[in-house]
């Protein structure tokens, strides 16, 4: 069975940067399962996988708009350290969600001063080239309820 419309692929992945870092890794976890056609995976990495089948193996550059998206300079903003009150520690790295007129952002430090806090409100991926070696591992028929919900579920039952 090929990956398509109303199927569960199911695979392994590396991904690394253009600097060949490695990101993030399925090796030594379960694959990663998802319903075709329904957005669960970065657009660029799903047409990628439409046609393939189980047992493939193949290599895939997914770019920054396929991907996570352009980096946004607007979405990079100073905010008042006073603005995280009864945060004791504050890093780069360490992530929040803050409410804005937009709704809920999630946001990641980037830099901590004595008066100022910068947060970026871009996916830490977006501007990046995504690296994709993948290992297809298995392919099978969508259930209607999976299709129903838009995303797979759990052996033997539903889980949400």
């Amino acid at each position: 069975m090929q990956i398509a419309a109303r199927t569960v692929a199911s695979f392994h992945y590396t991904l690394t940067n253009d600097a060949g870092e490695v990101l993030d890794s399925s090796r030594g976890r379960e694959p990663l399962t998802y319903l075709h056609g329904a957005g669960n995976i970065v657009p660029g990495l799903e047409k990628a996988m439409a046609g393939r089948g189980a047992g493939d193996a193949f290599q895939v550059r997914v770019v920054p708009e396929e991907g996570y998206g352009a980096h946004h300079p607007q979405l990079v903003q100073d905010v008042p350290r006073a603005a995280f009150a009864g945060v004791d520690t504050i890093e780069p790295g360490m992530q929040f969600t803050a409410r804005s007129p937009e709704g809920v952002q999630h946001v990641t430090v980037t830099r901590v001063t004595a008066d100022t806090v910068t947060v970026d409100g871009n996916h830490p991926l977006a501007g990046e080239h995504l690296n994709f070696a993948i290992e297809v591992t298995e392919v099978r028929a969508a259930s209607d309820e999976e299709v129903a919900h838009g995303h797979v579920h759990g052996p033997g039952d539903h889980h949400h």
